[in-house]
């Protein structure tokens, strides 16, 4: 499909650490030129930005759109929707689904699945068990962005707490390795202490001493330690503690000198806008893997996006339909849908004064787009996809009526935001217009350059 020439006019861009007034114009689902004082040619559209945030759409790189097998509570092209009216025009989905993405063929299966129906652009993990070692050792590194490992039982049984498989895994792998951190006997135990005490209606607000800070701390430190022994590229996923912090880099993803990290942190939106005081009012809502933890594990994770320590925000968007939430503890599982006012969420920061957009645009679309290679995505480049996201400054009150995502409920009901998503370009088209949902599903396959 290619998309009629747009000229944004009056536009304030953010992108690679600065903030500065101009215009973009892009054609065929490019970006064809960025500069000040553009002018209009016959038969282009132009968009007046009147001094609006212009940035490169953002690119999630966890997120769990339930499909195959888990469609009544979510799809791909229902999610993908959602992302778009978020800001969010690239994502990469976990493989636990049903059955698991544990091959080659299961995951062309799910990029099949994609084609036509998606309104961003998208990416399979590979996932890992103790028995596929085989299958990660031939993936071809062009087709995913990187090889799942649960190193810690979440949702699904693709737990890998085998030594040996892991250590075979940490030394093969031809992408990045992106895990789950925690402690599966750890958590296991104090499960078995709190229903001694409450049987299955555990209160909500256990949830963070249940999959506590300390199993969360023992499983990263393990994942790091075989990165280091192998050289693997490790990227660990939603931090959740400020013990973790000290086990992580402080510095930019890229270097100065071109190098690029080979350990990385990711942190998700949840952690950074509730904490463990909001159980009382949200209880199963807000229970995910790993669990919201304490303020000052929020305020911690905060200031370490801001100073580099964290490379990555991201949302683990993982739906699950209301009446399953409001089952006893033990059986109401762990996710909160995300994607549609994450950014929304992040911009809050920068209203509060925590971070600037540039950093949001950094961690939220730069970061990923440099961490799994994709290509000519992420950024406000000529010649790079015209996927972008134009920022009204004006208050949005969350509704559930107003939620895209087929589960229907988002934690963030009855919140007042800042900011609100003006307009979604995907691949040059407008799929959000600031009310509703427009054209065709117009998502792509990414692209990795490795």
């Amino acid at each position: 499909m290619t998309s009629a020439p747009t000229l944004i006019v009056n536009a304030r861009l953010v992108n690679e650490g600065r903030e500065f007034d101009g215009d973009l114009r892009f054609e065929d689902g490019r970006i064809t030129a960025i500069g000040s004082g553009l002018s209009a040619r016959a038969n282009e559209t132009v968009v007046d930005a009147a001094g609006r945030r212009l940035l490169p759409g953002m690119i999630d790189d966890q997120v769990h759109f339930r499909e195959p097998g888990l469609e009544y509570k979510a799809d791909m092209a229902v999610e993908s929707g959602a992302a778009v009216a978020g800001g969010l025009t690239s994502f990469m989905d976990m493989p636990n689904t049903s059955p698991p993405t544990l091959d080659a063929e299961a995951l062309e299966n799910k990029y099949q699945r994609a084609a036509g129906r998606v309104r961003g652009n998208y990416g399979f993990y590979m996932g890992t068990s103790t028995s596929n070692l085989e299958h990660i050792q031939r993936l071809d590194p062009l087709t995913a962005p990187g090889v799942k490992v649960f190193m810690g039982a979440s949702t699904g049984n693709m737990l890998v707490d085998d030594p040996v498989v892991l250590d075979a895994v940490f030394r093969d792998v031809p992408t990045p390795i992106i895990t789950h951190c925690e402690d599966t006997p750890m958590i296991e135990a104090n499960t078995a202490r709190y229903k001694a005490q409450y049987g299955d209606d555990i209160p909500a607000e256990c949830h963070p001493d249940i999959r506590s800070r300390e199993a969360c701390m023992k499983s990263t430190q393990l994942a790091i330690s075989l990165a280091r022994r192998h050289g693997t590229r490790l990227h660990v996923l939603h931090i959740s503690t400020a013990d973790e912090l000290a086990l992580f880099e402080a510095g930019p993803l890229i270097r100065a000198d071109g190098s690029r990290k080979q350990i990385t942190a990711e942190t998700c939106i949840h952690f950074l806008r509730f904490d463990r005081s909001d159980y009382a009012e949200l209880g199963h809502l807000i229970k995910c893997n790993p669990a919201i933890k304490d303020p000052a594990d929020r305020e911690a994770l905060v200031r370490a996006l801001a100073g580099d320590v964290i490379d990555v925000l991201a949302t683990d968007h993982a739906p699950h339909l209301l009446e399953e939430k409001q089952n006893p503890y033990t059986k109401a599982p762990s996710g909160l849908p995300l994607v549609q006012y994450a950014l929304n969420a992040a911009l809050e920061l920068v209203h509060e004064g925590h971070l600037t957009t540039a950093q949001v645009v950094q961690k939220f679309a730069h970061a990923p787009a440099q961490l799994f290679d994709v290509k000519n995505r992420g950024f406000l480049r000529e010649g790079y996809a015209a996927d972008l996201v134009l920022i009204d400054d004006t208050p949005l009150t969350v509704r559930r009526e107003d939620v895209l995502s087929k589960c229907g409920w988002s934690p963030f009901e009855g919140r007042t935001f800042h900011s609100r998503i003006g307009s979604t370009w995907v691949n040059g088209h407008l799929a959000w217009d600031g009310t509703q949902l427009v054209g065709a599903p117009n998502g792509q396959r990414l692209e990795f350059d490795r």
